[in-house]
């Protein structure tokens, strides 16, 4: 089945649009728009998705092939950009709002398809994409536990390290002592 339209796993950054825009164009394809999660071909180079997986697969990146997969993988894409909502907006919409916006179904849809790829619910993703990004943040060693807490939207600094050690096991004040401290890359959260 030749397809225009490639839902692709993995993709968590700019730097993976540019791996993938350059990775299709490498192997004869045309993109016309990559984004997180997909990538347009032109409609004279359209691809087997069968045979472009192996091609990303060696890249850290994968053909999803089913509507649930792909679905799973637009709101992780999305939750990532919520973040930034999070962060930036002066009055930042709930998690669900944010969703049934994007992608103009019901939250509870949403949540029971992702829940169901996923194995793991979208509110224990999110926290898992927050603490990420606070281990960001705690490495650059730029601002304090209620500065970071404050900017992620945490009602408290306390708050924020109780999350914390339930998902990592460790204190805040134990990664900030860890000379090389673990973080995971976006496509290793679930």
């Amino acid at each position: 089945m030749k397809t225009t339209l490639l839902h692709i796993k993995n993709m968590v950054c700019p730097r993976c649009i540019d791996a993938v825009r350059n990775l299709l164009e490498q192997a004869g394809y045309r993109p016309t728009d990559v984004t997180l999660g997909q990538a347009q071909l032109d409609t004279s180079t359209p691809a087997d998705p069968v045979s472009v997986a192996p091609m990303l697969r060696e890249a850290g990146f994968d053909v999803i092939m089913g509507r649930a997969d792909q679905l799973t993988e637009q709101i992780k894409s999305a939750l990532v950009e919520y973040l930034e909502h999070l962060r930036t907006a002066r009055m930042p919409l709930t998690t669900s709002a944010f969703l049934t916006d994007r992608f103009a179904a019901t939250y509870s849809h949403l949540s029971k398809v992702f829940s169901r790829t996923a194995n793991l619910t979208i509110e224990k993703y999110l926290i898992r994409l927050k603490i990420e990004r606070v281990k960001e943040m705690l490495s650059y060693n730029e601002m304090t536990l209620s500065e970071i807490a404050e900017q992620m939207r945490y009602s408290s600094g306390q708050h924020l390290s109780n999350q914390f050690r339930q998902v990592t096991g460790r204190s805040v004040s134990e990664f900030r002592r860890d000379l090389m401290p673990r973080r995971l890359s976006l496509d290793q959260l679930v």
